[in-house]
């Protein structure tokens, strides 16, 4: 991030980030929700950027990837400029791959914080788009990749023993500490090694392999599991999905 200039008292500053989600304020501005490497979430207005004329119309929608430059208020950003160098058109002529999409925002902005440190996220937010677009992914699977402990028991440690997926547990269990366990699941070995994989990859291998059917609908079944416990909010977005797919 360049240093922030100063304007009648009020810092300049350019963030690098996606745009989450706006929506229209007053009769001409905009209100939009960034995701940022170098501040996390933050929310900024845009001035006039509803009028046909203004250089912000079409940089300020979902899934706008660039550099922002805005003044830093004492209560808000205010947004001068974009310069966008991912739109990601690919998922706007597409309503299934738009909604996998918005999908995977509305998700990042229910986790992620302002001004916290989500370097990550972005970096796996921007893959996860990157992957939506490559025909030669299943968005299904995109939409099912996570990382659950995989390599040992849950309970005791041990590596060796045959094991159960438990979305209770947060991962396997293994034959002797399975007792308790009432949402046991045996798992396929490629899905296990699927799982593995994920867990250990980097963001950037993330969306480098394929799984077949069998093992995609295992990962659903896991995703459909682990969101029903671990996710409290049913998504706008994923709701839609499920009446188009």
């Amino acid at each position: 991030m360049e240093a922030p200039a100063e304007r009648n008292g009020v810092n300049q500053i350019i963030l690098t980030g996606i745009v989450l989600s706006t929506m229209p304020v007053g009769e001409y501005d905009r209100r939009v929700v960034i995701l940022t490497k170098e501040q996390g979430k933050i929310s900024a207005f845009a001035r006039g950027a509803r009028r046909p004329n203004s250089p912000l119309v079409g940089a300020l929608n979902p899934f706008s990837f660039g550099t922002f430059t805005m003044y830093e208020g004492r209560t808000s950003y205010t947004i001068q400029s974009a310069s966008i160098s991912n739109y990601f058109a690919e998922l706007r002529g597409d309503i299934i791959g738009a909604y996998y999409g918005f999908y995977f925002l509305e998700f990042t902005d229910y986790y992620t914080k302002e001004f916290n440190d989500e370097r990550e996220m972005l970096k796996l937010l921007y893959q996860t788009l990157r992957a939506l677009t490559n025909p030669h992914i299943p968005n299904m699977l995109i939409r099912y990749i996570q990382a659950p402990q995989v390599f040992q028991c849950m309970t005791c440690g041990n590596k060796e023993r045959h094991a159960v997926f438990s979305a209770v547990k947060g991962g396997l269990v293994c034959s002797e500490c399975m007792k308790d366990v009432r949402d046991g699941m045996s798992l396929d070995p490629s899905t296990l090694y699927s799982m593995q994989y994920i867990e250990t990859s980097t963001i950037e291998k993330l969306y480098t392999f394929n799984v077949t059917e069998k093992v995609l609908t295992e990962l659903g079944n896991v995703m459909s599991r682990m969101t029903d416990i671990y996710v409290g909010k049913h998504f706008k977005s994923l709701e839609i999905l499920e009446t188009l797919i």
